[in-house]
Order: C-alpha cells, then sequence, then structure tokens
C-alpha cells in the first residue's frame, strides 16, 4: 500500500470538501484521489464518511496551500490510471514511492516512513525465511510491494491476493491463510482491534525505510513544490504531530 493497492475504475465522489480558511483562490478545486480502505490512513464509515491519517493530513495540507480540495475515491487498482486520466489532481492514499512507478507520475516529498511485516496466529510459530514459509499461504493485497516482496524473496510460498486489505483480515482470521504481509502500521492498527486480539508480528520488518509520498500527473513541478512548502509546514508548527497523535503513539514521520 503501500503500497501499488483494488479492480474496478467506478469513482465514488465522497461528500467531503475542504475549504481554506485563508483567501479565496483563483485556482479550481485540487482534486484528491483515496482509496477509501486501507484503515487507518484511509476508509469509509458506516455514515459514508471518508477520514483517516491520509484525510487529515491532505485537509491540513489544502488549508496550508490555501486551496479548495474535495476528495475522490478510487479502487486502488485504477487509482494511478484514473490520476492519468485527469479524474484528480493528486493521490494522497498511502502511496509507496517506487522506481516503477517513477515512471508513470512524479512524487512529492514522502510524508510518512513505512515498513512491511509478517502477522499470524500467536500460537503458531513461524520462521519468517524462504525456506520456513515455502509451504506457507501468504495474504497481501494486489498490487502492492508486499505482494511483490514475497514474489522476490519467498516464491516457494504460496501468494494469495486480495482486492482489499480488510479482506485479507478475514480469511486470516477464518484461517484460510497461513499469515499476511502488509505496511506495519496497516498490521498494527488490526492487531490492536478486537478481530486481531488472536495475532501478533511475526519476525522483524522485511523492508524498511518505504516513503510515502503524494503522487501527481508527471510535469506537475508546481504543484509537487506547493505539497513540498506544505509537508515541511504542517511538521515545522505541530499540525502534524496532532495529526500522528490521533492514530498512533509513536511518529510515523
Amino acid at each position: 500500500m503501500i503500497g501499488l493497492r483494488t479492480t474496478a475504475l467506478a469513482l465514488a465522489v465522497a461528500t467531503m470538501t475542504v475549504v481554506s480558511t485563508g483567501a479565496a483562490q483563483a485556482e479550481d478545486p485540487l482534486r484528491i484521489g483515496t482509496e477509501g480502505a486501507y484503515p487507518p490512513f484511509n476508509m469509509v464509515d458506516e455514515d459514508g464518511n471518508l477520514h483517516g491519517f491520509d484525510i487529515d493530513v491532505a485537509k491540513a495540507l489544502c488549508e496550508e496551500m490555501e486551496r479548495e480540495c474535495t476528495f475522490v475515491i478510487q479502487d486502488w487498482d485504477g487509482i494511478i490510471p484514473g490520476l492519468l486520466a485527469g479524474k484528480y489532481d493528486a493521490i494522497v492514499a498511502s502511496m509507496s514511492v517506487t522506481e516503477e512507478r517513477k515512471q508513470a507520475v512524479d512524487f512529492t516529498n514522502k510524508y510518512w516512513t513505512n515498513k512491511l511485516q509478517f502477522i499470524a496466529p500467536k500460537d503458531v510459530d513461524l520462521d519468517i525465511s524462504a525456506e520456513g514459509m515455502a509451504d506457507k499461504t501468504v495474504g497481501a493485497q494486489r498490487a502492492t510491494i508486499s505482494a511483490q516482496w514475497v514474489e522476490e524473496n519467498m516464491p516457494d510460498a504460496e501468494l494469495k491476493l486480495y482486492d482489499t486489505q480488510e479482506n485479507a483480515y478475514l480469511d486470516l482470521a477464518a484461517g484460510r491463510i497461513d499469515a499476511i504481509i502488509a505496511d506495519m502500521l496497516v498490521n498494527y492498527e488490526w492487531l490492536e482491534s478486537d478481530a486481531g486480539a488472536d495475532f501478533e508480528f511475526k519476525g522483524e520488518p522485511v523492508f524498511e525505510n518505504d516513503l510515502i509520498a503524494i503522487a501527481v500527473r508527471k510535469g506537475n513541478e508546481d504543484l509537487v513544490a506547493d505539497f513540498n512548502a506544505a509537508i515541511d509546514a504542517i511538521v515545522e508548527d505541530g499540525t502534524y504531530a496532532e495529526i500522528n497523535a490521533k492514530y498512533f503513539p509513536f511518529s510515523i514521520y
């Protein structure tokens, strides 16, 4: 989700608008694409409201830039194609910066730092190595760096791919897969829930310093610069730390 993350191309415009308290801008509203299915970073609650760490950060950045912003919900598999098609102007959806993605889009500086780590039932002793996982079924979200890591490092494991991270957790809880690899902080959120009470992290993170950034269409240097300046500003003035503390008891920057 982290990185590369779900299938359909249909767009649903979230009923949420962020309006700056600063002077009115001549620009059209800045359209922010996000997945809406990746708690605690972006999700839609039972009342249809979009919220999460990504959403709070995007709103803070829009306010800092004195831009009116709207949010567009897009399934993960279509999120870069949607950007390239002009359906929104930027992606704020916990997207990992990869060399492959850099061929299609431009990225801002990071706004959080990720690690990949396995989780599995507490009562199961797992050897997190290529040999130890050779006969295991590992779940990962489709088109993510988590899935890519398993393909490249555990070729003898059976990799089961999911459209959403939530569906992977459902299969793990039901015993249909042996383990999940995902963004450490997304796994952390699930382990803290009632559904994840019987599960735990296994081994050390297998990939660190995964930088999460905002994606824009190539050549949009002014928008990248505006976002970078706004990221620096909310980190410096403490706004970022306040948002961080709502979701995690440690810094993820």
